[in-house]
């Protein structure tokens, strides 16, 4: 470990907090009265109430392309019980994360090389004074990501601990069964519908174009793609998303409510000999751009004769 640390210029921000309420103003607003010169960005504050599971997923997706410094990180379901606030040093001083010990941060820190560091943040002097013990992310994790952007070494923030002895992270793996199919889980659901899957697209490789999905409601025939515009109308696609892994999608639809599947649902995976039936679309002109959209119509009925 460095014995003189170089400042941080940027604090990456996760929370479950939400917009609605005051609370990620509050932790920005205390993190520049001690850190005005930082630059503060936020990943996400959508995280759904007290999910620490999809918190560390959207750390791991993330952590590869965030600027170096500190990763401060709220979702925290036991604040104010004997769960440990802790800074944990990673990749040689390139970034810390703060938060609570609750495997919120196992994830990302897997991926970029482990724990060279950690300690509990028990040192009160780089804290604010708290008028209840429900808002570490203002009182206790916001100070000390500012105080380490301005240099302060994490061995004066608390009491060293081993980082081996950090709260894991749970993170399912797909297994593959003897009929040749694979059982995937879930990892998420992003804001359109694209179904993400625990799933490497070199389990596929000696697959065929199709493939079958279990899940849900429902079985259905998906066509493996390289983009969404390749997915036909009323069908499903399986398409390898930006993080290198397997997704099922619907070309401008939703994907999760199409099999109604949803984060954590377990999904199996087969090769299949070919498409399912579909209605054949229908092309109508678009008055707007001149461009044909496909669209399912229902044929019209044969004209009576009296």
């Amino acid at each position: 470990m460095s014995a003189s640390p170089p400042e941080r210029s940027t604090i990456s921000f996760l929370t479950d907090y939400g917009l609605k309420d005051e609370f990620v103003g509050v932790v920005k607003s205390v993190i520049r009265s001690i850190a005005p010169d930082v630059r503060v960005i936020d990943i996400s504050h959508d995280i759904e109430p007290h999910d620490i599971r999809a918190g560390g997923l959207a750390l791991a997706r993330a952590v590869q392309y965030m600027a170096p410094g500190v990763v401060l990180g709220v979702v925290d379901p036991g604040v104010a019980t004997e769960r440990k606030p802790i800074a944990i040093e990673v990749a040689d001083w390139e970034a810390y994360l703060v938060g609570p010990d609750n495997g919120l941060f196992a994830p990302a820190v897997s991926l970029v090389g482990g724990a060279t560091a950690a300690v509990i943040l028990d040192n009160t002097n780089y804290h604010l004074s708290a008028p209840g013990p429900t808002f570490d992310g203002r009182d206790i994790f916001g100070p000390v990501a500012a105080h380490l952007c301005q240099g302060v070494p994490l061995v004066e923030l608390g009491s060293p601990i081993d980082p081996s002895g950090l709260v894991p992270g749970i993170l399912p793996v797909s297994q593959a069964d003897d009929d040749g199919s694979i059982r995937a889980e879930v990892l998420w659901v992003d804001r359109f519908g694209n179904v993400q899957l625990n799933v490497d697209p070199k389990e596929l490789e000696s697959w065929g174009e199709f493939v079958q999905v279990e899940g849900g409601r429902s079985t259905r025939t998906a066509k493996r793609v390289t983009s969404f515009a390749e997915i036909s109308t009323g069908s499903v696609g399986l398409v390898v998303d930006s993080y290198g892994l397997l997704a099922i999608a619907v070309d401008q639809g939703s994907a999760a409510l199409e099999l109604a599947i949803d984060e954590g649902s377990q999904v199996r995976i087969r090769a299949a000999d070919g498409p399912t039936s579909a209605p054949s679309p229908v092309v109508i002109q678009s008055p707007v751009v001149g461009q044909s959209k496909p669209t399912t119509v229902a044929p019209s009925p044969e004209p009576s004769t009296g």
